[in-house]
C-alpha cells in the first residue's frame, strides 16, 4: 500500500489506515438515530452511459476488508455496474470522511451471499437468500434497489482517501 499525506502543506499528521479499518470493522450503524446528524449513510457513485456520475444512498456493509452492497439488476446502479464496474463509495463518521474508489463485482458464491444476508438480518433488514442461492430477497428494501432479487456486490478498492474531522485533523490517500 502506498500512503500519501495530503495535509503536509499544513503540517498535519498522516492518517493511519489501521485506525480507519478499526472504525469500519466496528460495523457502522445505519439505522435512524445511530450516528451522523441522525444516522450514517453510505453513498455509491457509478458511471452512467453518457459518462456522467450517478450517486445514490444505499445500505452497505464492511466485511473482510471490503465494502458490500446489494441492488437489483434493473436499477440504475445495477445497469451501470453491468456496463462499467468502476465506482466509488463514501461515508462520513465521527473521526473521518472516507471515499473509496474501485470496482464492484457481483458475488454469486452461495456461502458469501448467505453470509451477507445474515449480516443484513443482524443489522435489522430481514434479508434472506433467494431460491437460486445467489441473490437476496426480503419483504422490503429501499425503493432505489428495484424489485427482488437483489444481487450482492463486493467492491475491490484501488484507492481510498480520508479527511480527519477531529483534532489534529489530516488528509491521507492510500493506493492499494
Amino acid at each position: 500500500m502506498d500512503t500519501k499525506n495530503l495535509a503536509d502543506l499544513y503540517s498535519l499528521p498522516e492518517l493511519d489506515w489501521t485506525n480507519v479499518r478499526k472504525t469500519l470493522d466496528a460495523n457502522i450503524p445505519q439505522a435512524p438515530g445511530t450516528g451522523g446528524p441522525n444516522r450514517h449513510t453510505y453513498w455509491l457513485t457509478t458511471i452512467n452511459p453518457d459518462g456522467s456520475p450517478h450517486m445514490t444512498a444505499l445500505g452497505a456493509l464492511w466485511l473482510d476488508g471490503a465494502f458490500w452492497f446489494t441492488t437489483g439488476a434493473r436499477s440504475r446502479k445495477g445497469r451501470n455496474l453491468a456496463r462499467d464496474p468502476r465506482c466509488a463509495i463514501s461515508i462520513a463518521v465521527h473521526d473521518f470522511d472516507l471515499t473509496v474508489n474501485g470496482t464492484a463485482a457481483q458475488v454469486t458464491d452461495p456461502k458469501a451471499v448467505a453470509e451477507i444476508a445474515a449480516r443484513y438480518a443482524a443489522d435489522g433488514w430481514p434479508a434472506k437468500v433467494d431460491d437460486t442461492g445467489q441473490a437476496l430477497t426480503a419483504e422490503y428494501s429501499a425503493p432505489s434497489a428495484g424489485p427482488p432479487p437483489w444481487h450482492v456486490y463486493r467492491i475491490t478498492a484501488s484507492t481510498a482517501m480520508a479527511l480527519g474531522t477531529v483534532e489534529p485533523g489530516g488528509a491521507t490517500r492510500w493506493r492499494f
